[in-house]
C-alpha cells in the first residue's frame, strides 16, 4: 500500500474525481495542493472545502515550480496527460498516476470492472444489483458517479467494487488490477483526445493489462476490435454474442439467453430475452456481458435472472420521458458518439425525430446516413457541431438548424405525429452549451415536461 503521509502530492483538475482524491490524501497524511486551469470564481464552491482541511488551491493555471515541488501527482480524467507541465515532470520522472490508479492502491475486496464505448453505465448499473440480489457486498462507482476514492472507506474484503471506467481513466493506470475485466465494444470515440482509434482502442485495453492467468476478461466476439484485444490478454478469456455460439461466455439461442461456463461444459438457459426491459439489441449484449461477469463472480442463474427482470433504464440512457399527443419522447443524452446515437436510432422502427449536436469528437456523421434514411423522419441540429453534422448528412434527411435545446425540442414536438418518437440522441459530448451530459438531459426533461403543463 502506498505511504501517503509528509508527502507533497499535487492534484491536477478540480472535477468531481479530483475533489473527492484531494480530499482522500489529505486525510490519508498528504500535504495537498489543487491546481486547476479554471479562475478561482468558477471553483469558487469547492475551494472553501478544500482550505478548511489545509488543501492549497492554485486556480486560474498551472505554474510549473507547483508541479516541480511534488513527491506525487495525481490527474483527474478530465486532463490530457500530453499537458506541457505534467509532460515535463514525467520526463524528470516524477511518479504521475491518476485517480481510478491512486484508488486501486487502498481499494480492499474485488473488483469488477467495466470499459467500452458505449453501454458501460447501463452494464455497471445492472451488474451492482446483480451482485447485491446474489447477496454479495457491494458498491458501486467510477465513471458513474461516485469517484472510485470515495468507495474506499466502505470497502472489506469481502465487498465486490462494480466500476464503470474510461479510457480517460485508464490510460494513467499502472497497478489496476480487476478480477473481472469486462470491454462491451470498442467503437471511435474521443479521437479529439487520443489522437486515433488505435490509441484509444489500446487506452481502453489497459482494463487488463495487470491481469493474471487467474483473472478473467469479458470481449464482444460481435465487435471486431473488441474480440481482437483478447489476442493481448493473460487471463481466462469469455465471450458474448448475440450472432453466434461461443466456446465459454453467454449468447443468445431459440429467444433464450444462454451461458456457458467453460468448453465443453453444459450450456444453462439463464432468461428468456422477453424478460429484458430494456429498449434495444445494444441492451441484449450489455445483459449478456453483464450474466458472464455475474457467473464469474459466483453469482446464481435465479438471482441473475431476477435482478434483470427488475432493472430499469439508467437515467440519460434511452430513458422515457413522456407521451404527449401521441408522441413519445425518449432522453439519450448518454449517446456522446455516432455508434451510441446508431444504436439508439436502431432501437425505433422508423418516425423518429432526432435531436443532434453539442461539442465536436472528431467524429464522422456519414456512418449514420443509411440508418437515418430508413428511420429518421427530420434531424434537428444543435450546438457547436451544428455545421458540420449538417455538411455531413445534408441530402441523407430533413434537416431543422435549430442552435438550442429548447427550440429542438419545441420544433420536433410541432412536426411529430401521433406515434412518432423525439429523440436526443445528440452524437456529441455536452460542453458547449452545458455542464454534462446529465444537466444537458435534465434539460431535455424539463422542456418535455413544461410543454406538459
Amino acid at each position: 500500500m502506498m505511504e501517503l503521509k509528509g508527502k507533497k502530492v499535487l492534484v491536477v483538475g478540480l472535477g468531481k474525481s479530483g475533489l473527492a482524491a484531494a480530499l482522500f490524501l489529505r486525510r490519508r497524511g498528504a500535504q495537498v495542493t489543487v491546481s486547476d486551469v479554471r479562475s478561482a470564481e468558477a471553483l469558487a464552491k469547492d475551494i472553501p472545502a478544500l482550505l478548511e482541511e489545509g488543501i492549497m488551491v492554485e486556480a486560474g493555471g498551472h505554474g510549473l515550480l507547483t508541479f516541480r515541488r511534488q513527491d506525487l501527482i495525481v490527474v483527474s480524467p478530465g486532463v490530457p496527460l500530453d499537458t506541457p507541465e505534467l509532460a515535463q515532470v514525467k520526463s524528470f520522472g516524477l511518479p504521475v498516476i491518476g485517480e481510478l490508479e491512486l484508488a486501486a492502491r487502498f481499494l480492499k475486496g474485488r473488483t469488477l470492472a467495466i470499459t467500452g464505448s458505449n453501454g458501460k453505465t447501463t452494464t455497471t448499473a445492472l451488474l451492482g444489483e446483480i451482485l447485491k440480489e446474489g447477496g454479495f457486498p457491494t458498491l458501486v462507482g467510477g465513471n458513474i458517479g461516485v469517484p472510485v476514492v470515495a468507495l474506499i472507506e466502505e470497502s472489506t474484503d469481502a465487498t465486490w467494487s462494480a466500476l464503470e471506467v474510461s479510457s480517460f481513466q485508464l490510460e494513467s493506470t499502472e497497478q489496476f488490477h480487476p478480477a473481472i475485466a469486462v470491454i462491451l465494444n470498442i467503437t471511435p470515440d474521443h479521437l479529439d483526445r487520443h489522437g486515433s482509434f488505435e490509441n484509444y482502442a489500446r487506452a481502453k485495453e489497459r482494463i487488463f493489462a495487470a491481469q493474471t492467468a487467474s483473472d478473467c476478461v469479458i470481449l464482444n466476439a460481435d465487435n471486431v476490435r473488441s474480440a481482437a484485444a483478447a489476442a493481448r490478454a493473460v487471463s481466462r478469456v469469455y465471450l458474448f454474442s448475440i450472432e453466434h455460439p461461443v466456446e465459454q461466455g453467454a449468447w443468445v439461442d431459440g429467444g433464450w439467453v444462454v451461458y456457458r461456463g467453460e468448453k465443453g461444459a453444459a450450456v444453462e438457459k439463464v432468461m428468456p430475452l422477453g424478460g429484458i426491459p430494456l429498449k434495444g439489441e445494444h441492451n441484449v449484449e450489455n445483459v449478456l456481458a453483464a450474466v458472464v461477469a455475474a457467473r464469474q463472480a459466483g453469482v446464481e442463474v435465479g438471482a441473475i435472472r431476477h435482478a434483470i427482470e427488475n432493472f430499469r433504464a439508467v437515467e440519460h440512457r434511452l430513458e422515457y420521458v413522456a407521451t404527449q399527443n401521441g408522441v413519445e419522447f425518449y432522453n439519450d443524452s448518454k449517446a456522446t458518439n455516432v455508434d451510441a446515437t446508431a444504436k439508439a436510432v436502431a432501437s425505433f422502427s422508423t418516425g423518429i425525430h432526432l435531436i443532434l449536436g453539442g461539442k465536436d469528437k472528431n467524429s464522422d456523421y456519414t456512418q449514420l446516413s443509411e440508418l437515418l434514411r430508413q428511420r429518421v423522419r427530420a434531424v434537428y441540429t444543435i450546438g457547436s457541431a451544428a455545421a458540420k453534422i449538417e455538411s455531413h448528412l445534408r441530402g441523407v434527411v430533413s434537416i431543422h438548424s435549430c442552435e438550442t435545446l429548447e427550440k429542438a425540442v419545441n420544433v420536433a414536438a410541432a412536426a411529430a405525429r401521433p406515434g412518432e418518437v423525439v429523440l436526443l440522441a445528440p452524437a456529441c459530448s455536452s460542453f458547449d452549451q452545458f455542464d454534462s451530459y446529465e444537466h444537458r438531459g435534465r434539460v431535455f426533461k424539463e422542456l418535455v415536461n413544461e410543454r406538459r403543463g
